[in-house]
């Protein structure tokens, strides 16, 4: 895994007005040659960052979306395993990707640290990943601990 360098991290408010919890969406994107992170945050998904050949060809894009249950908050984080036009097998983009959570894990309680810390129930919310493949045995949901560092 690639160790989170904030400096390597761009932040972009899609939106004027301050967004609530269950109103933001996130559009992570990366650059493989410069390291360095963009993530989008508003009331929709970055549709610009989406229709990038790169993104569209790589599909290693990474969005997500609050949600709450029964009472509590859990970010919600949806991964392309396979389908469509990508590079790479299911087993492989599986592998690649569990490998890079602990990262997508740390961008979002760096870029969201202000929302965290005004609500700090925020910090017992779950990341919930859900890994999306046309392999039955990629296809899964899983709890992945909570926002909360340990």
């Amino acid at each position: 895994m690639t160790q989170f360098n904030p400096e390597k991290l761009s932040v972009l408010y899609l939106d004027k007005e301050e967004l609530d919890i269950l109103s933001r969406k996130y559009t992570l994107t990366h650059s493989d040659f410069t390291g360095e992170l963009f993530l989008s945050i508003g009331s929709e998904y970055d549709s610009n960052k989406l229709k990038k050949l790169s993104v569209r060809f790589m599909r290693d894009e990474v969005l997500a979306e609050w949600k709450k249950k029964n009472g509590l908050y859990e970010l919600h984080i949806y991964l392309h395993v396979s389908g469509g036009f990508i590079f790479g097998s299911a087993k492989f983009r599986d592998t690649i990707l569990r490998s890079h959570l602990p990262l997508v894990f740390e961008v979002f309680r760096y870029a969201e640290r202000d929302l965290i810390s005004s609500k700090s129930f925020l910090e017992d919310a779950l990341f919930v990943v859900h890994f999306k493949s046309q392999r039955k045995k990629y296809d899964r949901i899983e709890k992945m601990g909570k926002l909360r560092t340990t």
